[in-house]
C-alpha cells in the first residue's frame, strides 16, 4: 500500500511540475526580454539624438563646445536609463501572465485525478478494506453444512476407497439431519475396513435420531453388537447414556458415562462427561429443579446472553388432565444442525406455572452447549410415566425458535394421541 501511494504522489508531482515550471520559466524569459528591449530602445534613442547633434554640428548650428556638452549629456542620460529597473512604457507590450492560470490547472488536475480514481480505481477497497477472507461469509449454518457435505461427497466420489473420507461424510450427514445417508456411509466404511464398535456406535446414533430419539429393536441390536466388540466404545456408551438421561434413568446414564471415563481414552471430552454425570446426580436428588419465581432470579435469567428464561404453563383446556405426580421435561435443541438437546431440566407439574432456566449448567454433556448456538427450539413434555419421550396421554408444547439470551412463554397445549 505504501508503494501505491508513493506512485500516486509521483504522478501528481510530475503533473504539477509540468504546470508550474513553464510558468516560472516564462516569467524569467519575460523579464530578460523586457531588459533587452529596454536596452535596445535606449541605444536607438541615443543614436538618433547623437545623429541630430552631429548634423547640427555639420550645419554649423552648433559649435564644437556645445556639441561636446550636449553629447556628454546624452551619454549621461543613456547610463541613467540603463540603470533603471523598469520602464512603464513597456508594460502594455510585455506583461507577464498571472499565477491564477497555473493555480486553476492545479486544482483541475487534483479534482480530475480524484474523480477518476474514485470511479475507476480501488477507492472503496482502500476506504473499506475487506476483512480476512472467509469463504462462508454471508451463509447461514445450514448452507455452510450443505457446502461441507457437498465437498465431502465430491471427495468420496474421487476416492471411493478412502475409508476416512466416508467416515467423515457419515458424521457430516448426521449434522445435516440426513440420517439414512449417514447410516449408509458408515456401512460403506465397514465394507472397506470391517465391522468395528467405533463404526457401529455412530450408525446406531444416526438411526436413533431418525427414529425420533427412540431406541428401536434394530438400534438396540446394533448397540449390543457394538458393546460385545468393545464394552467401552465411547460413541455407543454416549448414546446409551443420553437415552437413559432422557428417560430419567439417571443411574444407567451415570454408569454409561462413567465407563467411558474409566477407559482412560484420550479421544473424549472428559470435562463434558464429568459435567453430564454431575447433572444426572443433581437430578437424581432433585425432582423439582425449578427456578425461583422472584424478580431477582428473573433478572438474572434475562441478563445472561447464554441463558434462556422460559415461563411454562398449561392451557386451560387441558388443565383437568394433569395430576400432581406428573413430571414436565423441558429441553432446548438447535434449530440448525443435529437435533441434539443442548440443555434440559424437569419440574413437577404441581409447580406450574413456573419459570425455568436453561443454560450451560443444564447441558447434556458433549461438545455442544447452549452457548454454542444463537437460536434454539424449546420443547416441553408433561409425562405420565416419567419418560421424556411423548407417550399417548402426555401433554406437549413447544417454541419453534427463540434467540439464546431471550425469554418466552411456553404453553403445554397439545394432547399426544
Amino acid at each position: 500500500m505504501t508503494t501505491f501511494w508513493i506512485f500516486i504522489a509521483l504522478v501528481v508531482l510530475i503533473g504539477l511540475i509540468m504546470i508550474w515550471v513553464p510558468h516560472f520559466r516564462q516569467q524569467q524569459l519575460l523579464k530578460a526580454e523586457e531588459a533587452g528591449v529596454r536596452k535596445q530602445t535606449n541605444l536607438e534613442l541615443f543614436g538618433e539624438r547623437l545623429a541630430i547633434l552631429e548634423k547640427e554640428l555639420q550645419d554649423e548650428l552648433l559649435d564644437q563646445a556645445e556639441f561636446d556638452a550636449l553629447k556628454k549629456e546624452l551619454e549621461i542620460n543613456l547610463l541613467q536609463d540603463m540603470k533603471q529597473e523598469g520602464d512603464d512604457s513597456l508594460d502594455a507590450a510585455i506583461k507577464p501572465k498571472s499565477a491564477l492560470w497555473p493555480a486553476f490547472m492545479t486544482i483541475c488536475l487534483l479534482a480530475i485525478s480524484g474523480y477518476f480514481y474514485q470511479q475507476l480505481g480501488a477507492y472503496n477497497e482502500i476506504a473499506n478494506p475487506p476483512q480476512a477472507n472467509n469463504p462462508h461469509q454471508g451463509m447461514d449454518p445450514a448452507q455452510i453444512m450443505s457446502q461441507r457435505v457437498q465437498m465431502m461427497e465430491a471427495q468420496v466420489q474421487a476416492e471411493p476407497d478412502n475409508s476416512q473420507a466416508w467416515f467423515s461424510l457419515g458424521h457430516a450427514y448426521v449434522s445435516a439431519n440426513k440420517y439414512d445417508q449417514a447410516a449408509a456411509a458408515f456401512d460403506k466404511v465397514m465394507e472397506l475396513v470391517g465391522t468395528h464398535a467405533e463404526l457401529l456406535g455412530p450408525k446406531a446414533t444416526a438411526l436413533y435420531y431418525k427414529a425420533g430419539q427412540q431406541i428401536t429393536p434394530e438400534i438396540q441390536a446394533i448397540i449390543d453388537q457394538s458393546l460385545s466388540l468393545d464394552p467401552q466404545d465411547p460413541s455407543t456408551l454416549l448414546l446409551v447414556g443420553m437415552d437413559a438421561f432422557f428417560t430419567a434413568d439417571y443411574t444407567k446414564a451415570i454408569d454409561a458415562w462413567q465407563m467411558i471415563l474409566d477407559s482412560d481414552r484420550n479421544d473424549v471430552d472428559r470435562t463434558a462427561l464429568m459435567n453430564a454425570i454431575e447433572s444426572a446426580k443433581m437430578r437424581m436428588g432433585d425432582n423439582t429443579n425449578t427456578m425461583p419465581n422472584d424478580a431477582n432470579h428473573k433478572g438474572m435469567a434475562t441478563a445472561n446472553a447464554n441463558t434462556l428464561a422460559i415461563e411454562v404453563s398449561i392451557s386451560n383446556e387441558l388443565a383437568d388432565k394433569v395430576s400432581d405426580t406428573d413430571i414436565v421435561f423441558i429441553f432446548a435443541r438447535a434449530t440448525q444442525g443435529p437435533k441434539v438437546p443442548l440443555a434440559a431440566t424437569k419440574i413437577n407439574a404441581a409447580n406450574l406455572p413456573a419459570t425455568i432456566t436453561l443454560d450451560d449448567s443444564t447441558s447434556m454433556g458433549g461438545d455442544m452447549k447452549l452457548s454454542s448456538v444463537k437460536e434454539v427450539e424449546v420443547i416441553a413434555v408433561l409425562s405420565k410415566n416419567g419418560s421424556v419421550k411423548p407417550q399417548t396421554g402426555d401433554l406437549k408444547g413447544s417454541i419453534d425458535a427463540i434467540a439464546v439470551g431471550g425469554n418466552a412463554k411456553l404453553t403445554l397445549d397439545t394432547l399426544v394421541q
